[in-house]
């Protein structure tokens, strides 16, 4: 749109990186932008803690994806280990959603994403912008040095860092396991080190940021607000913009078009991990997925999903479930205690009616959340 191919083989390609811990409403933003794309044809690469791809899949059926001239033939080679791309025709479009599913990005850099841009490059007539939507677990400032790479330097160009900031997870103190505590130790004790390695992670996301999104704010009042935008603006460490954002919907031209360079500007983006060659993750954050021939009631389904969070350090659940006697799948998503649900589209005529639930937390014991899925309450 807009452009001649002349052109757009001259020209940079801008990367939105959207990054944000888990549940924050990154994957629904991007939905958003699709539906809303403006005739821009936006290339989508969806990096996913978890071996099940759901925010992929999730991405593919928002209906309206960017029109291509890619051949689905060549967008259905995987082009790296668990990777995966999405090429299958929706109302006359192609959907052009790539999907890394082995980690998080921060950590298989050259291995996943130095391959996966490639094969991208390959097809930059036929891009006008790529969003990269990170895992919530991931650092966003090792994936940004990748873009110095000659490999991709040449062709493309970090447009922003969006953070998205889930006001309703900071304000309950999900960045801390006991806050109160952790205020009254450092009160105590000024030099000693309370952080824990999400709220770390919680600060590198600030900090790499140029766009702030306060997404959820429908679920916290007025002054629960400005309490958690005063702790972001805290965590800053240049002057961003932050907007506010209920349930993801945001006009495009406002995350899109910065023209930041981001990948010029890494020293003002300080982390917790400069100095360090390696970061290490919270090893003991995992996940657990499962596959099952079964359909679910969806009120009886979240009496057990409850249970689980109530008795595991469950911090995010997502996925697909099949109800009885309904034609629809349903999107079932969680973050600590808080679920919604909704159908996004009807089951495929070839498509097992499976239900596909992926949960990541802290030391999950996947054969106790298996028993509280079978239990009847």
């Amino acid at each position: 749109m807009g452009f001649s191919t002349k052109n757009r083989m001259a020209t940079k390609i801008p990367v939105t990186v959207i990054t944000g811990f888990l549940g924050s409403g990154k994957t629904t933003i991007i939905r958003h932008l699709l539906q809303n794309n403006q005739g821009r044809r936006i290339a989508v690469l969806v990096n996913e803690f978890g071996e099940l791809g759901i925010d992929g899949e999730l991405l593919k059926s928002c209906q309206i994806c960017p029109e291509t001239d890619l051949a689905t033939d060549a967008l259905q080679t995987d082009v790296a280990d668990g990777l995966s791309v999405g090429g299958e025709p929706v109302n006359g479009y192609i959907s052009n959603v790539y999907e890394l599913t082995n980690g998080c990005l921060c950590c298989t850099v050259q291995e996943e994403f130095l391959p996966t841009m490639q094969e991208l490059l390959k097809r930059r007539e036929s891009i006008d912008c790529i969003l990269i939507e990170t895992s919530g677990l991931a650092l966003p400032k090792p994936l940004i040095k990748a873009f110095r790479w000659p490999e991709v330097r040449n062709a493309t160009t970090v447009d922003a860092v969006i953070t998205v900031v889930d006001c309703a997870a900071v304000a309950a103190g999900t960045f801390a396991s006991d806050p109160e505590a952790i205020d009254a130790q450092r009160q105590q004790d000024d030099n000693l080190e309370h952080e824990t390695p999400l709220q770390e992670l919680f600060e590198d996301q600030l900090a790499c940021a140029d766009l702030v999104v306060l997404n959820k704010t429908d679920l916290i009042g007025k002054e629960t607000q400005e309490q958690v935008e005063l702790l972001v603006k805290q965590e800053l460490t240049r002057q961003v913009k932050i907007i506010e954002s209920v349930r993801g919907t945001l006009d495009p031209s406002i995350l899109l078009g910065w023209k930041a360079a981001v990948e010029d500007d890494l020293d003002s983006r300080p982390s917790h991990h400069d100095e360090e060659e390696e970061h290490d993750h919270d090893d003991e954050i995992n996940s657990a997925h499962f596959i099952l021939d079964r359909t679910f009631d969806p009120q009886q389904l979240l009496k057990q999903l409850q249970s689980v969070v109530q008795q595991q350090e469950v911090y995010r659940v997502k996925g697909f479930v099949a109800v009885p006697n309904k034609s629809m799948r349903l999107v079932m998503q969680g973050v600590g205690t808080r679920f919604e649900q909704f159908y996004d589209r009807p089951w495929q005529p070839e498509e097992p009616r499976q239900t596909k639930l992926v949960f990541i937390g802290r030391n999950l014991n996947a054969n106790q959340i298996e028993s509280l899925l079978s239990t009847e309450n």
